[in-house]
């Protein structure tokens, strides 16, 4: 049985009229009270419906005269190039990427009130907070004494057993044993670079990448050879293979296959194949950071990187920080050949990791709630996702373009006229509004006229006026540029007004006020 909700399986209906043509920009759709008739649905529903596909931009409601179909403004907008990868790329050092990003954390902090677009995660009411405290409070009454013992090194057994069992669905199989529970991804990656690296060496990295990856390398000593990496499908084999034959010191390469961090690219099924060959071939460990692929929009997993390993060449390394719980900061790592020298890291460095959360964590994955969770999450990120897409190209200057990603919680943006991100951080941060330049990304100039913005928090008025004053920022700066050209920003759409459609029921658009705590940064 279907268990997507009624509205939206009609809602899907009708979009799959409009991308076949039936329904064109400009035409009305059916009036509620048509709809009701048709599909023998209530008033409510028939909103829902229409609301729902309002709110992913491809329709619009007009004051007395019901909703009409309308092309959303990010498909207007040119793609984003791919980058070149004949040349081999030049190793970066990164002297100085932590002073970069502690700047950047250090004023985040000094504005209290803000809205908050620099972060990679979902608003807290996307989580399952209630569900979560409910566990815990059952397993502590039936294990008071849960808290006064210390948990396996491992992990929480049950909560590596229900990891061991969904690794079936991207292709893997592990036992709990092979599974290792870290403080978040951040510590799994930790322990995969130190246990195949030593300082001084290069670790081969996506370009651009997610910062936290960047001052991990610095604070290991490790340097970084940046490979190119496409919007669509990820980090360039061609550009990896011409790098291995002209460095022969690559003593690792970490990729993020799923909705990579910043760019949200996925890496094609045959590039991963493609991709774990090669660094099987020339020994070189493979490190795979797979904190997102369950935000992704299909309706089966991808196949981890992992899945395609035959000789224990890939260390896996996940999370739930993004899809669960940000406040439980859980993460795992299984390390192929490599695992007995993590697990002696592990207990070196940090020993075990407190049980409750684990336990918590693990009874509500073994449940159907879990999935119900996910689909609702990634439903809500999707809609959130295409609503800022289209902000973005009616607010921002002429000539900016996004790469809107199958699923997640950002976008990632290029300027225009090459205008500096810093400078549109620092005029933003001014009024409170944040966001992550480009130049976090990489040790080079390449991404500094790039934003990553965030797109978990449920898009309303704040959200609205926050990207439509940023849009006038990036504007105001690019006039300024010497020479620069004076296009003038796209003409921002009226706000939907309610529609009656005779009915007397209105459509509307819900407010939120976005904040967030800037002291975990992702």
């Amino acid at each position: 049985m279907d268990a997507t909700p009624l509205y939206r399986q009609l809602a899907a209906h009708y979009l799959d009229a409009i991308r076949a043509g039936s329904l064109k920009p400009g035409d009305k759709l059916p009036s509620l009270r048509h709809l009701m008739r048709q599909h023998g649905i209530s008033l409510s529903t028939a909103l829902q419906l229409c609301r729902s596909m309002e709110g992913e931009g491809w329709v619009e409601a007009r004051e007395r005269s019901g909703y009409f179909v309308r092309r959303p403004r990010r498909l207007s907008m040119a793609p984003m190039d791919e980058p070149a990868a004949d040349r081999a790329p030049d190793p970066a050092q990164y002297v100085g990427i932590h002073a970069k990003v502690s700047d950047f954390v250090a004023r985040r902090r000094q504005v209290t009130e803000k809205i908050d677009l620099s972060i990679a995660r979902g608003a807290p009411e996307l989580y399952p907070a209630e569900a979560l405290r409910n566990a815990m409070t059952r397993l502590l009454r039936r294990r008071p004494g849960m808290l006064a013992v210390a948990a396996p090194l491992k992990g929480q057994r049950q909560f590596r057993e229900v990891l061991a069992q969904r690794s079936l669905r991207a292709g893997m199989t592990l036992s709990p044993e092979e599974i290792l529970v870290t403080n978040g991804c951040i510590e799994a990656l930790n322990l995969a670079l130190r246990a195949v690296a030593q300082p001084g060496d290069t670790v081969a990295v996506e370009s651009p990448t997610f910062y936290g990856l960047l001052q991990v390398l610095e604070s290991l000593g490790l340097q970084a050879l940046e490979i190119p990496t496409s919007p669509q499908t990820g980090l360039s084999i061609e550009a990896l293979d011409l790098a291995i034959h002209t460095y022969d010191n690559i003593k690792a390469v970490v990729v993020v296959p799923h909705l990579q961090n910043p760019l949200g690219s996925v890496m094609p099924d045959a590039h991963k194949a493609r991709l774990a060959h090669l660094c099987e071939q020339h020994a070189i460990p493979l490190i795979e950071d797979d904190t997102y692929s369950e935000l992704l929009d299909a309706p089966v997993p991808p196949r981890a990187l992992k899945s395609f390993d035959a000789s224990g060449n890939v260390i896996y390394c996940a999370s739930l920080h993004k899809i669960l719980a940000p406040g439980l900061r859980l993460g795992w790592i299984t390390a192929g050949r490599w695992q007995a020298r993590v697990e002696m890291l592990k207990f070196a460095q940090t020993r075990n990791n407190e049980a409750l959360s684990q336990a918590a964590a693990g009874e509500f994955m073994a449940t159907g709630g879990f999935e119900r969770h996910l689909r609702h999450l990634r439903g809500c990120l999707k809609a959130q996702r295409e609503q800022t897409a289209d902000a973005i190209a009616g607010f921002f200057p002429s000539g900016t373009r996004i790469n809107l990603p199958p699923g997640g919680l950002q976008l990632w943006v290029e300027l225009p006229e090459r205008l500096s991100s810093w400078r549109v951080f620092e005029a933003a941060l001014a009024e409170h509004i944040v966001v992550a330049p480009g130049a976090l990304f990489s040790n080079s100039s390449r991404f500094d006229h790039y934003l990553r913005i965030n797109c978990g928090w449920p898009y309303g008025e704040a959200v609205d006026a926050s990207l439509r004053r940023l849009g006038a920022i990036a504007t105001e700066l690019c006039r300024a540029l010497p020479g620069a050209a004076r296009a003038p920003t796209a003409a921002p759409a009226a706000p939907a007004r309610p529609a009656s459609d005779g009915t007397g029921a209105a459509a509307s658009n819900r407010a939120s006020t976005v904040s967030a705590e800037p002291s975990s940064a992702a």
